[in-house]
């Protein structure tokens, strides 16, 4: 795992960081990160204190980014209501088209195209801190709660099962 940190996605997410909280330090694992298991295993975190990156579309293909806690599972149902259209998962390529990212690495912020909305389950607020991947499934960051909400500019809402 050598030159994480120079790959063009982790740096956008760390320039990013640098011009609005320029405290926070990158985190390589030597593991992946590909799912929340295996960061909360990395991390000795719990899962839930964990940030699952997950995209969707609605039936015009608008672009959401749901922020959910890592034990936790998305309701379609619940997120189709809140938008009041029905959604489907992006698949890889519509993902990295919209975030710049690939799946395993998408960062709640950084992204090349703006989402219409970025949806946080409100799950995470068990946590005081976060953590988030950086723009690679090996490279990750720890970010308070109140902090994840302000720059994302998210909304925190109840999208769990």
């Amino acid at each position: 795992m050598n030159n994480l940190l120079q790959k063009k996605s982790v740096i956008r997410v760390k320039e990013f960081l640098n011009n609005n909280l320029p405290d926070i330090e990158l985190i390589e694992l030597e593991d992946t990160a590909r799912s929340a298991e295996d960061a909360a295993k990395s991390l000795n975190q719990q899962v839930g204190a964990i940030v699952k990156s997950l995209s969707f579309k609605d039936s015009k293909n608008n672009f959401y980014l749901c922020l959910v806690s890592g034990d936790q599972y998305l309701s379609l149902e619940k997120f189709s209501y809140l938008i009041n259209d029905v959604i489907n998962k992006a698949n890889a390529d519509e993902v990295k088209f919209n975030t710049g990212f690939s799946i395993g690495g998408v960062s709640p912020f950084a992204h090349i195209n703006k989402p219409k909305g970025i949806f946080i389950d409100k799950q995470l607020e068990r946590y005081k801190t976060v953590y988030a991947a950086a723009g690679h499934p090996h490279v990750v960051f720890g970010i308070e709660f109140n902090k994840l909400v302000e720059l994302s500019k998210g909304s925190i809402v109840d999208i769990v099962e």
